[in-house]
């Protein structure tokens, strides 16, 4: 698709630009500290152009720079970045940058008193940001223009047709193609859908004033699949206040799709601070983002997750091999089960356990285990008290299709049972299933449905207050509750 390689061709020059700023800030910040504070003169550059740190800067202090901005999170979304509020970011992140370099690099240089350093850093500061941001600029306003030639957009869904949704088409429809809307249609909040997602032109205005100027996608039944076929990433909700009783069930359907939601906010959003201006000229809106947590802990957490995996694969082999060798001999069947759980945005995935339980213990149905469980082995009992049974799904962590840490996956079967009662579960697919998590801890295993639900909320909890800090809490807490054999 011609506008995915713009869009890659947009990161890659962003990334380029920050290089070179960040080689020549290097350059010029070495070359103003040796004139101004060590007063070099012309005949000493010689020496200068041989100083070990400025060599070793040029080549490694511009790629410790990429890395910072990436883990930033720098690199994402670049299309929607506001100008003004990417200056504000840059400054923050150089600052950041700029006092990791004074630790790691200039802390230790011979100075006459402390003055030289408040100007060694004035100096860095002033002159890498200043580049970084010009070089910034250039790229962000390339990108605006790409957006404004209808190169580069977004497909963007209105959820709500009335007043409120046409008075904000037209705020944006003049400043759509320059803020990468591309406006798809109109899903209905009422009426009956037929779940297939397909278009329904309604030209004359029957019902919903907003299918006047854009076409009507459906109804409620119909947001999912009309998101899913026509790629939609962008879903401005724009309902009447006397619909706001719908606004939960509406982020719930949109809990487990990849969008950027924005919400038209009543007057009362504006005076509770929940309302943030991005771009002076567009509209305001309450914005969720699909990230729950920042880029740098994303990534973080990915990397432990990675090497923990790692580690526990290597270092228990010994003890995978042990109830490896017990399942075998404990009764009749494969060593390894797995089953079809549902993952990250709903996509289904293989889960892999030691076997627990005898052969054809479902064969009657799905059916969750319970205390006293027959269908549980003697040794299946035994390992579901230590959570041996739990081992392989590293292997389901290794591959990326798991965290250590997240909502316990669930099977279709009993996540259609829970939608019936509280579409609230939804909520649980935007982040990755975990082997452990806030629910198993404060909850533990759900012998049905009803119990499902409890354990949910806690799941809940996790997600709004997601960190890497409550992540090894519940590591803890889960390591402490193996080593006290209160496993089921």
């Amino acid at each position: 698709m011609q506008q995915t390689k713009y869009i890659k061709e947009s990161i890659c020059l962003y990334a380029v630009m920050d290089y070179l700023t960040a080689l020549f800030s290097w350059a010029i910040f070495f070359t103003l500290r040796k004139v101004f504070i060590e007063h070099f003169t012309y005949e000493q550059f010689s020496l200068f152009m041989n100083d070990r740190k400025f060599v070793q800067g040029l080549l490694i202090i511009p790629f410790s720079w990429l890395l910072l901005y990436y883990l930033t999170g720098t690199y994402t979304n670049i299309y929607l970045k506001s100008r003004v509020n990417e200056l504000t970011q840059t400054l923050y992140v150089t600052v950041m940058g700029v006092v990791i370099l004074f630790f790691a690099v200039l802390i230790d240089d011979r100075i006459f008193n402390y003055r030289d350093y408040y100007e060694s850093i004035g100096i860095l500061l002033s002159v890498h940001f200043f580049l970084t941001m010009s070089g910034r600029l250039l790229v962000l306003n390339r990108s605006k223009y790409q957006m404004d030639k209808g190169m580069v957009y977004f497909p963007t869904l209105f959820i709500g047709g009335n007043k409120r949704a046409i008075e904000v088409h037209k705020e944006l429809n003049g400043k759509s193609k320059a803020q990468g809307y591309q406006f798809i249609g109109f899903i209905e909040t009422n009426g009956h859908g037929n779940g297939n997602g397909s278009v329904h032109i309604n030209g004359n205005g029957n019902g919903n004033g907003l299918s006047t100027y854009l076409p009507k996608m459906g109804v409620m039944a119909d947001l999912e699949p009309v998101i899913r076929n026509h790629e939609v990433r962008q879903v401005v909700v724009a309902i009447e206040s006397s619909e706001h009783h719908q606004l939960r069930e509406i982020l719930n359907q949109l809990a487990d799709r990849n969008v950027i939601i924005k919400i038209v906010p009543d007057m009362y959003d504006i005076l509770a601070g929940s309302v943030r201006m991005n771009h002076l000229l567009g509209a305001s809106f309450i914005e969720i983002y699909p990230q729950l947590m920042s880029k740098w802990q994303y990534i973080v957490k990915r990397i432990s997750d990675i090497i923990v995996s790692a580690l526990v694969l290597i270092i228990f082999l010994p003890l995978y091999l042990f109830v490896a060798l017990k399942v075998r001999f404990s009764s009749k069947g494969p060593i390894i089960y797995s089953q079809e759980r549902i993952g990250i945005h709903g996509k289904p995935f293989r889960i892999y356990k030691f076997r627990s339980m005898y052969v054809n213990a479902e064969t009657n149905g799905p059916l969750l285990s319970s205390h006293e469980d027959p269908r549980i082995t003697s040794w299946g009992k035994i390992m579901r008290k230590w959570r041996l049974d739990e081992l392989p799904q590293f292997f389901n962590v290794l591959k990326g299709e798991m965290s250590m840490v997240g909502p316990r996956p669930e099977r279709k079967y009993y996540i259609d049972q829970i939608l019936q009662q509280t579409t609230d579960y939804k909520h649980l697919h935007r982040v990755q299933p975990g082997i452990t998590s806030l629910g198993m801890v404060k909850f533990g295993y759900a012998e049905n449905v009803q119990q499902m639900i409890s354990r949910m909320k806690y799941d809940l909890l996790y997600i709004e207050n997601m960190s890497l800090i409550l992540d090894l809490k519940i590591l803890l807490y889960t390591f402490r509750t193996i080593l006290q054999g209160r496993g089921k």
